[in-house]
């Protein structure tokens, strides 16, 4: 190779080799290096926080574009190249299509807006159960019975107004409510009375809209025959009249505005999401929350003396006997109301003992469709139960 090529070689060979070579060096040749290293990791820190800024940023547009421009743009060009209409004022209507139940089983309203809000009220109306102690003994009772039927889960619960002491056998699970939902309704149509919103005496006609089929008599008879709110919720309770009931509740508002009453109440797992009857199971309570509302007909501030009388007039000539006052002795007396669809059976209300004792128990029981084991476990639960409250 000629010398002047031999030159430009060796020149270029150490200069592509020098900062590997270097790693390797020591003494002088090492101190070149390093502070190419620390500048390195300087600019690749600053280049991930560069980067993380602008995933920050780029976030926060996308959010703004989201809320602001992609409904605007929707409105104005999307939805007319996909569905033309001359209808311009139609707009599209998120909130419906975000919250399609919001119309009805909301319990809140604010800005023209619905939303369903949760029990955390600062002063419930409702008075709380103040329990005592827990019935152990009895508690292990029934869940021995609870043992010999397997396909039956069951929601007890137990509170004596004397000492306060309860049974609490999954009473804050949330069971389907079936008839038994009506006893809210009741409760709510009567505080709607003592604020002069109707009375017992108003009347409504028996429409088409109204009429549905299950239990009570209203559905046979003749179209646009009117009766008193009085007769309606006697039907209600009695007969556990799904028409009657349907009535009600339009009268009071819809299911909207009794879901209002009970978030006040301070119930925190009651809810009413269907005309009646609700075969589905979508109405639901729990055994706490539906002896809580047993216990408050007879507080005097939260009802009047007319209203429980009322009430309890109602409740103490329930047809279905078949339950928990099949549990129960001949000189006992039972206010309560019942709820029966395939997969729950359940009875709730308040036993007046011949002694005077006074407690009240509510019984849900999920069961096989239709299954009579659920009536067997009642009636045997309401046996023990009795027996240990009053003896």
């Amino acid at each position: 190779m000629p010398e002047l090529a031999r030159q430009q070689y060796n020149n270029r060979y150490q200069e592509y080799t020098y900062p590997r070579q270097s790693q390797y060096s020591y003494g002088r040749s090492q101190t070149h290096v390093q502070p190419l290293q620390i500048k390195h990791k300087a600019n690749q820190k600053k280049i991930q926080r560069n980067y993380f800024i602008h995933r920050v940023v780029s976030v926060a547009f996308v959010a703004l574009l989201g809320f602001t421009v992609l409904p605007y743009g929707f409105n104005r060009v999307s939805k007319f190249m996909l569905n033309p209409t001359p209808y311009k004022e139609v707009k599209a209507d998120f909130q419906q299509l975000l919250f399609p139940t919001s119309n009805y089983i909301s319990n809140h309203w604010f800005l023209g807006q619905r939303s369903l809000e949760g029990a955390e009220v600062k002063r419930p109306e409702m008075a709380a159960l103040k329990e005592g102690t827990e019935l152990a003994g009895l508690e292990n009772q029934l869940k021995n019975l609870a043992s010999t039927y397997l396909s039956i889960h069951p929601s007890i619960y137990v509170w004596d107004y004397e000492t306060g002491n309860y049974v609490d056998i999954n009473a804050d699970e949330i069971f389907p409510t079936a008839s038994i939902i009506k006893l809210p309704v009741l409760v709510q149509l009567f505080r709607s009375i003592e604020k002069n919103q109707l009375t017992i005496y108003d009347e409504m006609p028996l429409t088409e809209y109204y009429r549905t089929e299950g239990s009570g008599s209203l559905q046979f008879k003749a179209a646009n025959s009117k009766y008193k709110i009085d007769t309606l919720a006697r039907m209600m309770i009695t007969e556990s009249d799904n028409s009657a009931t349907n009535m009600i509740m339009a009268e009071l508002g819809s299911m909207t505005d009794i879901n209002s009453g009970i978030r006040e109440w301070g119930l925190k797992h009651t809810y009413i999401q269907t005309w009646l009857p609700d075969l589905g199971g979508t109405n639901h309570s729990t055994a706490r929350d539906m002896a809580q509302i047993l216990y408050n007909i007879d507080n005097p501030n939260f009802l009047s003396t007319s209203s429980r009388e009322k009430i309890f007039d109602y409740m103490g000539h329930v047809h279905n006997n078949r339950l928990i006052a099949a549990g129960l002795p001949s000189g006992a007396t039972f206010l309560h109301k019942t709820g029966d669809i395939g997969k729950m059976l359940g009875d709730a209300g308040i036993v007046f003992a011949p002694n005077g004792k006074k407690y009240i128990v509510v019984i849900f029981a999920n069961r096989p469709h239709n299954s009579p084991l659920g009536k067997d476990f009642i009636v045997k639960a309401s046996e023990i139960i009795y027996n240990n409250m009053v003896y």
